[in-house]
């Protein structure tokens, strides 16, 4: 059954170039929203003053780490939430600053939404480019590319079309070019209000709808389809040492499902090891349910006795998949140490870590031009490549456009045990079992 859109909760962020105004814009929604806490907007109009501005700085509400604030920059992301008479939202606000990718990656990885903010006196700069490529490559499917400032262009409509034009000339080469996203363009000025909340008076020759009416209205309802059932094991539950007698003999499995449903006595197997049972019980807490869905964490009781440890996973036992120990991968390389062919690095994956060696970078991305170029054994901060691994444990995994949730994972560096990059795979060894 399809889900109406005021059911549903949306996850967005901002993000583009330095100083193009994404906290201010955040800042600005939530107040012409009225949902600032009366305390916090004391707060920021204290702080507003000791600067010496005449009015209030609204990207102080997004803007919360001192260094944040002292320097009038975004660091860390910062997540909102507020909610309209439509629906619910989760805001991420993403720094802008290149040596902050990182940062955005982790913001994008859960938005349905991305709002792109360029500055009309700039037009698309270097980081416009990288968080749009960054936006495709996590499979956003929607994205409103929001051109601010204009009220120091004076409403300038023909410098508006040039740079939605030149947007979306460079939008149209980004690989994959199957990859269907919803592009909105929009003028705002978010320092005056203009085309957020309120329509404002300077803009009379845009006809379209402000951002937030595009929010209210934005339908996510068909952006995922209905992948397979994925339940990786987060840990087996044996409460041995309880002095309930009824659960001596207890022993289920528990963790969230990442994709597809389940249901009361539905015939599963056991991932790597192929072995098959019926669901004897679905569990949330201690209330017994017959079928639970996507995102949802459960305990699960089997009629048989099976070995299954954490890291395994439970699929519907007709599914074809397999534990695999090779695949290729799109990497976004996050750590100021570089990325070496000749070490082994820790791939987690949902519940399961293996290590892994690089068996070839095959390309890296130029942001600027989109073309693959040619790399010798090491990436630098920020860069995107094409990597093929080869794994030490198998993982049970997906192509990220099918499956986000078995599709990605983070590599981890095996002696400081630092989050170094983040992948989504994208080709599979069908040969490896």
């Amino acid at each position: 059954m399809k889900k109406n859109i005021n059911d549903t909760v949306l996850r967005f962020m901002t993000c583009g170039s330095v100083d193009d105004g994404k906290s201010t814009v955040i800042g600005r929604l939530l107040f012409d929203t009225k949902t600032i806490l009366t305390d916090t907007l004391a707060q920021i109009e204290n702080t507003s003053k000791k600067k010496g501005m005449t009015e209030i700085d609204l990207s102080l509400i997004t803007d919360g780490l001192q260094a944040e604030r002292e320097q009038g920059i975004t660091i860390d992301v910062a997540y909102r939430y507020f909610s309209t008479g439509n629906r619910k939202y989760i805001i991420a606000d993403a720094p802008g600053h290149e040596q902050y990718t990182r940062n955005m990656v982790t913001g994008a990885s859960t938005a349905q939404l991305a709002i792109i903010l360029i500055d009309s006196r700039k037009g698309i700069l270097t980081q416009t480019k990288r968080h749009t490529y960054i936006a495709k490559l996590l499979g956003i499917k929607h994205i409103i590319v929001a051109i601010n400032k204009m009220d120091l262009i004076n409403f300038d409509e023909l410098k508006y079309n040039s740079i939605c034009e030149n947007y979306k000339k460079f939008e149209k080469n980004i690989f994959p070019k199957n990859t269907k996203t919803d592009i909105k363009f929009l003028p705002i000025s978010a320092l005056k209000g203009d085309m957020i909340v309120d329509r404002g008076n300077s803009m009379g020759w845009y006809k379209g709808l402000t951002l937030l009416e595009l929010l209210d209205n934005l339908d996510t309802t068909n952006d995922f389809k209905e992948s397979s059932f994925r339940f990786p094991i987060q840990y087996v539950c044996r409460p041995r040492e309880s002095a309930n007698q009824k659960l001596h003999d207890f022993r289920a499995f528990m963790g969230r499902i990442e994709s597809g449903f389940l249901k009361v006595n539905d015939k599963v197997k056991v991932l790597p090891s192929g072995n098959e049972s019926l669901i004897k019980e679905i569990k949330i807490g201690e209330k017994n349910i017959n079928e639970a869905i996507s995102e949802q964490s459960i305990t699960v009781l089997l009629k048989d006795e099976i070995d299954i440890s954490r890291g395994d996973m439970l699929v519907h036992h007709d599914d074809p998949i397999n534990a695999i120990k090779n695949f290729t991968a799109t990497v976004c390389w996050l750590s100021e140490n570089p990325l070496s062919i000749n070490r082994t690095y820790l791939l987690m994956h949902t519940t399961r870590t293996s290590k892994a060696k690089i068996t070839n970078i095959n390309y890296k991305i130029n942001i600027e031009t989109l073309e693959h170029e040619e790399v010798q054994n090491e990436l630098k901060t920020n860069d995107i490549a094409s990597i093929s691994f080869k794994l030490a444990q198998p993982l049970i995994v997906d192509n990220y456009f099918e499956n986000r949730g078995t599709g990605s994972f983070i590599v981890i560096d095996e002696t400081s045990f630092h989050t170094v990059g983040a992948g989504m795979i994208e080709l599979l060894d069908k040969k490896e079992k």
